[in-house]
């Protein structure tokens, strides 16, 4: 076994360790297929209001220009799936993977200890890490690198698990072992596109991210619901899992081990009442170090009153 294999064998160990359940390695190069796919989904006004897709376009496509001399992208998955769910059906609707402590700290703290395990074990290694916080194509990494093929609603799904997971990822200056990309099963399914309220996936791969449900209650600021799709948000209130839920690979998804995954103790019994009289003092606490914090409670509430007819 040569030292690349060596290094490679370690870093997929120690991922493992660190409760990542998949761990995939790409060389660290220009994505030229994206590139093109990107250019036009911008194009296509796509992005709706998230104007920060525009920005730093070059490092979006070439890890190199965010680590010097970049020579690896590892990429990782950490499980969300639960099968804890609101106990009131009408009360509004709040995204699996908001139920607990906000992820990008919990990734955080797991990559920092991450990258001093390779300090320590491997030597002197330039790197970042990424989970959500740079113009880094995580979807593009987690495909290149084996962990899932792109599913027809732009989710990474993985056969053995499903897509209810989030991707983070290490931009390394040390060479490893790279995977290959994996077969896409979706087949001739259409469950996700046929499902979608608001006809956000308007062709097989293809997202218009100003229609989806998730862009409407979370990145869209300052603003009252388009009135186009009133009665379409499936009550809604903040992020969407139908596209994941109707998947047939999720029959896969096993429930997560992270204690911090968990919801408070009091959100899932909220009901419609409840959230129809929230005040700030209650989501403070429901919601603290939650990322739904994203929103607000002004957007929380501009959300929630959206439902109502």
């Amino acid at each position: 076994m040569n030292l690349k294999e060596i290094h490679t064998q370690k870093i997929k160990q120690k991922a493992k360790e660190l409760g990542f359940f998949f761990c995939g390695i790409s060389n660290a190069d220009f994505l030229a297929e994206e590139a093109k796919q990107l250019d036009n989904w911008l194009k296509l006004g796509y992005h709706g209001k998230m104007n920060y897709m525009e920005n730093h376009y070059d490092k979006r496509l070439d890890p190199r220009l965010l680590v010097d001399d970049a020579k690896s992208v590892v990429s990782l998955l950490l499980n969300y799936y639960t099968e804890d769910e609101q106990t009131d059906p009408k009360a509004p609707k709040i995204s699996k993977y908001a139920y607990g402590k906000d992820y990008h700290f919990i990734i955080k703290d797991k990559l920092k200890e991450f990258y001093q395990f390779i300090q320590d074990e491997i030597g002197e290694v330039g790197g970042r890490v990424f989970v959500d916080s740079a113009p880094v194509m995580d979807k593009a990494w987690a495909k290149k690198s084996g962990l899932g093929w792109m599913g027809k609603n732009a989710n990474i799904i993985n056969p053995k698990h499903g897509s209810f997971f989030f991707i983070a990822e290490m931009i390394l200056d040390l060479e490893l072992e790279p995977d290959g990309p994996i077969k896409d099963y979706c087949g001739t399914c259409t469950q996700c596109i046929d499902e979608c309220p608001t006809d956000a996936i308007v062709e097989p791969y293809v997202i218009d991210g100003s229609k989806c449900i998730s862009y409407l209650t979370i990145e869209l600021k300052d603003e009252i619901m388009p009135s186009e799709f009133k009665g379409k948000m499936d009550n809604w209130m903040f992020g969407c899992d139908i596209c994941q839920s109707v998947c047939p690979w999720n029959r896969f998804s096993k429930p997560h081990s992270e204690p911090w995954f968990n919801p408070h103790e009091d959100l899932l019994k909220m009901s419609k009442h409840d959230w129809d009289d929230l005040t700030e003092e209650v989501f403070q606490e429901l919601f603290r170090k939650s990322a739904v914090k994203r929103t607000k409670f002004p957007g929380l509430i501009r959300n929630i009153s959206s439902l109502k007819e």
